[in-house]
């Protein structure tokens, strides 16, 4: 990744960033709610930590057939992208609960769904949210050599294929969490000398991965080896098919929001100067899938108001419906941009269009 330093612009003359923080701050005020999660949050949070870890006790404790592991498996693959986009996601940004405890508790979250905390952090809310898809700054565009997001990024000739076999892909995001992204994040991030927050010592961090991978495998793999009656490999056959089935609905859900057609992926100036100020560029650079569909809106966690929610990260998602309403009049005001797919099949349709697009050879 670059380490030119960024600058976004200050200069906003319109002053669109200011009235919008003005009428959205306005309208917590007015209808006296806070700006962090409330009952149907926690509603939420109790059915997908159900979805979750359900399956996972009925497996230890029920004899079952084949097919019916198999179903439970995916149910928790479903379950563990539910947590990690509706729960984690909040704890994470410190917009769950107006109690940091309890927003670190739900954090925390991202360990049983084989994740590290800080890395995620910065991944997310230092590198993605601050850099929103500027090549070589967000980490969310670099998926190696084997899918080019971005025209800035070197074109290989498999890519042409890029469009039919980056599906099958997307699923291995968690796998490869559990497996080896822990470990090259916290290496490349303490060089780095990035955190959100305080900074954490290269020995508590590096403890931090090495204790919670070993109780990860104890918990979701060594017990189950265990206590089910069943083949040691049909346990990692069930283990890779829950955590396939949460990268898929995560990578998807990701990748609409921002590697799509409709968005633009600018490159700064050699000095590491940026055209836009910081929100004018998350409207430039974010869309918005299925708003008015409830259950993507539900499931998804507010992320399908990626807008919104990269906007105002520290707003939880439950309140994204309301206050997406004065986002886009304002928008609309100031001759702004605000994109949005009114369905989730457009959204897949132009993300697949993009990647057909960027598989093509580009000319000299």
């Amino acid at each position: 990744m670059s380490t030119t330093n960024i600058r976004f612009s200050r200069t906003d003359s319109a002053k669109f960033f200011k009235t919008l923080n003005k009428r959205v701050n306005q309208y917590f005020k007015e209808n006296n709610i806070k700006r962090t999660g409330n009952w149907k949050l926690h509603v939420k949070t109790v059915v997908m930590f159900s979805l979750f870890l359900t399956p996972y006790f009925l497996l230890l404790t029920v004899d079952i057939s084949q097919w019916w592991l198999l179903l439970l498996t995916i149910i928790m693959g479903i379950g563990m992208a539910g947590v990690g986009m509706n729960v984690m996601h909040d704890g994470n940004h410190g917009s769950y609960s107006s109690k940091k405890w309890i927003n670190k508790l739900m954090g925390g979250s991202l360990y049983i769904l084989a994740g590290n905390v800080y890395n995620w952090q910065v991944q997310h809310n230092v590198l993605h949210h601050t850099y929103t898809n500027i090549h070589g700054h967000d980490e969310d565009l670099d998926a190696g050599r084997v899918i080019r997001f971005s025209k800035h990024a070197k074109w290989q000739r498999f890519h042409k294929f890029q469009h039919y076999y980056s599906i099958f892909l997307y699923g291995l995001l968690t796998f490869n969490w559990a497996l080896t992204t822990d470990f090259k994040q916290s290496r490349r991030y303490l060089k780095r000398k990035l955190s959100y927050g305080k900074m954490p010592s290269p020995l508590k961090q590096w403890s931090t991965v090495v204790i919670t991978k070993i109780i990860y495998t104890i918990i979701w793999i060594v017990i189950p080896m265990i206590f089910m009656s069943i083949a040691w490999w049909k346990v990692l056959i069930g283990f890779f098919i829950m955590h396939y089935v949460a990268g898929l609905i995560l990578s998807v859900v990701f990748q609409l929001a921002h590697v799509v057609e409709d968005t633009v992926m600018p490159l700064p100036e050699k000095d590491g100067s940026m055209k836009n100020t910081w929100a004018i560029h998350q409207l430039m650079t974010t869309v918005n899938f299925g708003t008015k569909n409830k259950i993507v809106n539900w499931f998804t966690g507010g992320l399908n108001h990626q807008v919104e929610h990269h906007i105002f990260p520290n707003i939880s998602h439950v309140h994204y419906g309301k206050i997406a309403k004065i986002v886009k009049q304002t928008a609309a005001e100031f001759n702004l941009p605000y994109h949005e797919y009114k369905t989730t099949r457009m959204a897949i349709v132009a993300h697949f269009k993009h990647l057909k697009e960027m598989g093509v050879k580009p000319a000299l």
